[in-house]
């Protein structure tokens, strides 16, 4: 990597990005064992999950939320997924000089709103101010940390899962990629589409609390759907089969992604999420899912194979294709 240089597409969540943690990061901490959205840790005998992430989607304020509420929710999400409660979360700001005060304080406001809403409390914090030119308006960092109840730990990484284990999502892709594209400035068209922009902890509590036979969450934001079934055939060493037909997307996302030549499978989301269940429970969870506003689209869209370590794609036309790991950029900036 000696004559490399970073380039947008190693933030977009597929190849480049795995290979970029891989290879300078994991490698250089020491990290080992599956790269998962929190740290699973030991304290004093107390399982706890710790995540961090950054913000810096492109624009601040987008249909359906804004970056304030998006640091939250995807914190939140990020600690929920690995079957934890989440509890305090850190919030770190860099600043652009000249970035309005009332735009702060909306954003904060959105911030607080959220950490009530999933019931979690926003505990420390810093701010940076930098030079105008020197950031692009406005960057938030997060932590945030959780309680993990006794025998989940295997939620992260998937070591649970058998051949034959069934595929659930809560509900339809998409949404938020194009709502950010659409609300981009130099951009000629515009959608009613909204973010998905939501967290899930409470709706993903439902299911933990009534199902035993839960062996892997993740939620899909950057690389969608298809880097993080690819991320789960690589941890497993299963294949992973989809149904075109059962995998939801509403109208007007699907005839966007058409017009635009996106493909929904890679688009990112951030209300999303998929569970890997127990194939008895199939029934059980999307029954609890479509209880919740959250999850009224819920869908169960495949299942565990045993043929290849890759992810097909049943289609709508009976044929057979390999789902890949996203590579390149589709659209940079969308968290």
């Amino acid at each position: 990597m000696m004559n490399e240089v970073v380039r947008l597409s190693h933030g977009s969540g597929g190849r480049q990005t795995h290979e970029l943690i891989k290879k300078v990061f994991a490698s250089k901490f020491g990290i080992d064992g599956p790269l998962t959205d929190s740290a699973i840790l030991e304290i004093n005998n107390q399982t706890v999950a710790y995540t961090t992430d950054s913000y810096v989607v492109n624009p601040v304020f987008f249909p359906g939320g804004n970056i304030g509420k998006l640091a939250v929710c995807g914190t939140v999400n990020d600690l929920a997924v690995s079957g934890a409660e989440p509890i305090f979360i850190s919030v770190s700001f860099i600043i652009e000089e000249g970035f309005p005060l009332n735009d702060l304080e909306t954003i904060a406001h959105s911030m607080a709103e959220e950490a009530v809403n999933a019931n979690v409390r926003i505990v420390t914090g810093d701010t940076k101010v930098v030079e105008r030119g020197k950031c692009d308006r406005i960057f938030i960092n997060t932590s945030g940390i959780g309680t993990l109840p006794a025998g989940l730990t295997h939620i992260s990484t998937g070591k649970n899962i058998n051949a034959g284990d069934k595929i659930i999502i809560n509900g339809p892709l998409g949404n938020h990629a194009l709502a950010i594209l659409g609300a981009r400035s130099e951009l000629s068209f515009s959608t009613s589409v909204l973010s998905d922009c939501a967290s899930l902890n409470h709706l993903i509590g439902k299911i933990i609390r009534n199902c035993k036979g839960i062996h892997f969450m993740r939620d899909l934001t950057r690389g969608g759907l298809a880097a993080v079934l690819n991320e789960l055939a690589e941890m497993i060493q299963y294949g992973i089969i989809i149904d075109e037909q059962n995998i939801p997307v509403e109208e007007e996302v699907r005839g966007l992604c058409e017009t635009l030549g996106f493909d929904p499978l890679y688009l990112a989301n951030e209300g999303k999420f998929i569970v890997v269940v127990d194939r008895d429970e199939e029934n059980k969870i999307i029954e609890i899912l479509k209880s919740d506003p959250l999850g009224a689209g819920a869908s169960s869209i495949g299942e565990i194979g045993v043929e290849n370590h890759k992810v097909i794609l049943n289609t709508l036309v009976g044929g057979r294709r390999i789902i890949d790991m996203p590579s390149g950029l589709m659209l940079p900036r969308i968290c």
